[in-house]
């Protein structure tokens, strides 16, 4: 269930089912930005070979959505990391006057890929961020300390039952150091591994992180997500973190699909009336909308915090 008190399901959803794209076998854990007065999004579709890719999309409204059949155009000069053999669980940053894509990718092994592009239709790959193994990576949409910044999950080469949450920061968005850690699993809905979801959103008391948990239960793992408040210029501190989950998968479109008992958020939208909406992927199958006041997550992180 969402946690009534500060998250609500869009009363339509899945807002993205993946019936809407020509040879997809499913969409989910992607991300959307606000673009030239409408959305943009990078979009995962697993196709019906079971390939992992990622594909443009553009909607007038943030949920009805155009996804391209296709899969992104990624350029790169560097045969070394010219690569697309994984595409899964994007986020979009914008970040120096324009937008960058973190994503899961392959070298070999699983690492966190990066391009930049300016109108979502041709993307410049550019050096993988990390060395494998991670699998969730997220860029922070300012410099922190003069420097490029990002939250992390590193991994092994399976499915990764075991997870902690890492910072690091870059002069570049090459030459990655200073791995700090912020934190790791605790009990119940996050006791299997944590790692993060959307860009973080600056505030003044913190940065909002959601950010997912896993549980492992006797029918396997379960997917759920909270929220946290990051220190603004030292990001690996952490001040607090909800105990209690923001949303956790019930519905049964979150219950039911490819990966049973998923909800992952990748992507957050703050309007200016502090109304949030938060992109989430629903059983490994379709992508859900949870909506929310800014002001009331945070006290409510605050308050319910370990």
């Amino acid at each position: 269930m969402a946690n009534e008190t500060v998250l609500r399901r869009y009363e339509g959803n899945p807002i993205i089912v993946p019936q809407q794209i020509r040879g997809v076998n499913s969409v989910f854990n992607s991300a959307v930005v606000p673009f030239k007065g409408a959305y943009a999004g990078v979009f995962r579709c697993d196709e019906q070979d079971r390939s992992m890719t990622l594909h443009p999309g553009f909607s007038k409204d943030g949920i009805h959505w155009d996804i391209s059949p296709e899969r992104i155009n990624l350029v790169c000069d560097d045969p070394e990391i010219a690569t697309h053999g994984y595409g899964y669980d994007p986020r979009v940053i914008p970040l120096d006057g324009t937008y960058y894509v973190c994503w899961c990718n392959n070298y070999h092994g699983p690492t966190i890929g990066l391009a930049r592009t300016d109108d979502f239709q041709t993307y410049y790959q550019m050096e993988n961020m990390l060395p494998p193994y991670n699998r969730n990576g997220v860029l922070f949409p300012r410099k922190i300390g003069g420097k490029y910044a990002m939250l992390h999950r590193p991994s092994d080469r399976g499915h990764t039952p075991f997870g902690d949450m890492y910072y690091a920061e870059s002069p570049d968005l090459m030459h990655w150091g200073k791995q700090r850690f912020v934190f790791g699993t605790r009990g119940g809905w996050q006791s299997t591994k944590v790692g993060p979801g959307p860009v973080p959103i600056e505030t003044p008391e913190g940065w909002l992180c959601f950010y997912h948990g896993v549980l492992t239960s006797c029918n396997g793992f379960v997917y759920s997500f909270g929220a946290c408040l990051l220190d603004l210029e030292q990001p690996w501190k952490c001040l607090y973190r909800t105990r209690p989950y923001l949303l956790a998968p019930t519905e049964p479109y979150e219950r039911s699909g490819d990966v049973p008992n998923v909800t992952f958020p990748c992507a957050a939208i703050v309007f200016p009336d502090k109304t949030v909406w938060i992109y989430y992927g629903c059983a490994d199958t379709c992508t859900g909308l949870a909506i929310g006041n800014l002001d009331e997550i945070i006290a409510f992180t605050k308050e319910n915090s370990f």
